[in-house]
């Protein structure tokens, strides 16, 4: 089996020999029937064919081939339903986006009609997305069906830019979608460009060079740009329709009658505007990937090649003096879906057979298995975010300190899911609810730029060590998230309970410790004093309840509270 194998980190990306920040080359998408072709892979269409209207019906159906019914997508618009959304057939038939559905029916009898459903298409959209990262992670969704992907520097990994565009065809095609490509110095321009071609017989894909796109643009449509209908309807009332329309008059005029946006447009289509496509997301820190000319179907191949990347991924950080603290495996498979594993760890790591292991903890706590389908074809590991990582000072056992927790919380992380993990954490609050807080041990306490005010809100007044020291003995094992109302009786009104009923059960206090009195924060205001008393029951229960309010100085008629249990 041949596979290609590249590893490359934020330094060590490869560089094109011209100047990257004059020549951005950015990629267009372009899907015209997105919600169709959802339909149709998705199964949505149960018939989706009607017979020749002239077939004999003694004749087979071999004699007779089947011809495809128009399909198109509804929504109510001004009270009438009308079209959102429609597929090739019925862009041939001369049905467009905005017509009534009425006069569609009326032209075409057999017209199919589904209810439109923008929610899937973002997450199909989400999903060719998270496809399109095996070609550059400097990607963003142009809504409602196109991706924009910037490839400055980045074409030459897959042999220029006409065989990226054939690649990305060839396996958009074969997923079952008609994509329009174009590439160009410009988001706005490439964009543009696909938006501009009516269908694929137009001609092979266009590449415009950078700072040649005035050229490209000038006979295209103002629509193309994505102007506002509004604008667009006023300029071909006016006879302006094309982009050079507007660049051979003044500008004055135009931003005076139709605001800086019809202008703003065009300038960061030709360059004039620095712009950008606002990606998703961040291009990792370090990446290792894996190309197979042959899809891997065995799950061992895909444990042995994270196992080697994981060694790649190491050797990078190891040389700039980093750790990993969140990685992400992504499997593309053949037929255009993504796995994406994503694991956190408390420490910066770079050790390959700790990250093995986080992963295989990682996989064995999935509900669903791997499914490998018709095979993968890249396999890629990426470190989404790193910390620095000096030598550590070892112990006399050869251990590094608190290296034996960080694994704890790392593995039970990767098992249980990141989320499920909590650490206690003491707060700056005498009131028990407020004293300690439960927080992930992947989140960083202090993170950016603090002023005096808020570090001194977010710093626990005492140490966690001392706080555990002083207050843990104290407090029952469960502490209500909220105190829980009582009934008690004391032998005097400041006492202790002689007996007090909780959930409709009696109990009879043989012995109690207390009172802790624990005061409200006086910059709050409204609150009353708590007295807090441990007391133990015939049967051997412990708890912890206090009284509500300083009787004759506080409130008349205190209130009994049940704040936790012990044992």
């Amino acid at each position: 089996m041949s596979t290609g194998v590249s590893a490359q980190s934020g330094q060590e990306k490869g560089q094109p020999q011209h100047d990257q920040a004059h020549h951005k080359r950015y990629l267009a998408i372009f899907m015209p029937f997105l919600t169709s072709e959802r339909i149709r892979r998705e199964g949505g269409l149960r018939d989706g064919l009607l017979p020749r209207a002239d077939a004999n019906p003694a004749a087979s159906s071999s004699t007779s081939p089947p011809v495809p019914r128009p399909l198109v997508t509804t929504c109510e618009t001004r009270g009438a339903l009308r079209l959102a959304a429609t597929d090739p057939v019925a862009l041939r038939r001369g049905l467009r986006a905005g017509m009534a559905l009425t006069d569609a029916r009326a032209r075409h009898p057999d017209l199919i009609a589904l209810p439109d459903d923008p929610a899937a298409d973002r997450a199909l959209l989400e999903r060719l997305a998270d496809w399109a990262r095996r070609y550059t992670p400097l990607l963003a969704q142009d809504p409602p069906d196109a991706l924009v992907l910037d490839m400055t520097g980045g074409a030459h990994l897959f042999g220029g830019e006409e065989a990226l565009l054939a690649d990305i065809r060839a396996r958009l095609t074969a997923m079952g979608f008609t994509p329009r490509l174009a590439i160009a110095g410009t988001p706005e321009a490439a964009a543009a460009l696909t938006r501009a071609r009516r269908n694929q017989t137009d001609g092979p894909d266009p590449i415009i060079a950078s700072g040649t796109e005035e050229a490209a643009l000038r006979p295209l449509s103002l629509r193309a740009l994505r102007v506002a209908p509004e604008t667009c309807e006023a300029l071909e009332r006016m006879g302006l329709r094309r982009v050079e329309d507007i660049l051979l008059r003044p500008r004055a005029p135009f931003a005076a009658r139709f605001g800086a946006d019809l202008l703003a447009r065009i300038d960061a289509a030709l360059g004039r505007l620095r712009s950008g496509i606002g990606a998703r997301i961040e291009a990792p820190a370090y990446l290792a990937e894996r190309r197979f000319f042959e899809p891997i179907l065995a799950s061992e191949d895909v444990a042995r090649t994270l196992e080697r990347l994981a060694e790649e991924l190491c050797a990078m950080l190891t040389r700039h003096g980093e750790g990993a603290t969140r990685l992400e495996y992504m499997l593309f498979r053949v037929d255009g879906a993504v796995r994406r594993i994503s694991l956190q760890s408390g420490r910066p790591v770079r050790d390959p057979d700790r990250i093995m292991l986080l992963f295989r903890e990682k996989l064995a706590g999935l509900h669903d298995a791997l499914d490998v389908g018709h095979g993968f074809d890249l396999a890629r590991l990426s470190a989404i975010a790193v910390g620095r990582l000096d030598e550590t000072s070892l112990r006399l056992d050869e251990r590094a300190r608190g290296q034996a927790l960080a694994r704890l919380i790392d593995t039970l992380g990767a098992r249980l899911g990141e989320e499920r993990v909590r650490i206690p954490v003491a707060g700056d609050a005498h009131l028990p609810e407020e004293a300690a807080r439960l927080r992930r041990p992947f989140d960083r306490p202090y993170s950016g730029r603090t002023t005096a005010r808020s570090s001194t809100r977010s710093a626990p007044w005492l140490p966690p060590s001392s706080w555990l020291a002083t207050a843990a003995p104290d407090r029952p094992i469960r502490l209500f998230d909220q105190p829980e109302p009582i009934e008690a009786l004391a032998s005097v009104p400041d006492g202790p309970p002689l007996r007090f009923r909780w959930r409709r059960v009696l109990h009879e206090t043989i012995a109690y410790e207390g009172p802790e009195r624990i005061a409200p924060p006086w910059w709050r205001g409204g609150r009353l004093t708590r007295d807090y008393f441990c007391v133990e029951d015939r049967a051997g229960r412990r708890f912890w309840l206090f009284r509500h309010g300083l009787y004759m100085r506080e409130t008349q008629s205190p209130r009994w509270y049940l704040h936790g249990l012990f044992g």
